[in-house]
């Protein structure tokens, strides 16, 4: 009897024992670092632009694509993101000018007939351009 009153007091010391324990741990740990979670929105997050001719040619297709269909808004934004991805590609500013004087944005248009005339200035349709220029300048005043 004395053995079973010795094991039930030791086994009380064993459980209070570890009740301490396990309350000391979570005291001891640090809580744990709060991170943002990775936004999920792409249209949130800032988007790093770097020379990529591949994304700046597929982006040229889709906006001359919105462009035949119609969506004059659509097919601009497709070409200021080919622009962004490869600012030398001279048919992006081109179809990007055509966009906005259709949109009877003249001044984006200029500038827009401007750097394509800077980075092809031996295009056949060049002196079209400048006449487009020349005009526009005219109207603008």
């Amino acid at each position: 009897m004395s053995r079973c009153l010795l094991s039930l007091i030791l086994c009380g010391f064993a459980a209070v024992s570890a009740a301490r324990g396990e309350e000391q741990r979570p005291a001891e740990e640090k809580p744990p670092v709060e991170q943002a979670p990775p936004e999920e929105d792409e249209n949130l997050t800032v988007r790093q632009y770097t020379f990529n001719p591949l994304q700046a040619a597929k982006e040229l297709q889709v906006g001359k694509y919105y462009l035949k269909k119609g969506s004059l808004r659509a097919a601009a934004m497709r070409f200021e993101e080919a622009t962004r991805w490869d600012a030398n590609l001279a048919e992006a500013y081109l179809r990007l000018g055509e966009v906005r004087e259709r949109q009877k944005d003249m001044r984006a248009a200029r500038e827009a007939y401007a750097r394509y005339l800077q980075l092809a200035p031996d295009a056949k349709d060049a002196a079209e351009i400048r006449k487009k220029l020349g005009r526009n300048k005219d109207a603008s005043k």
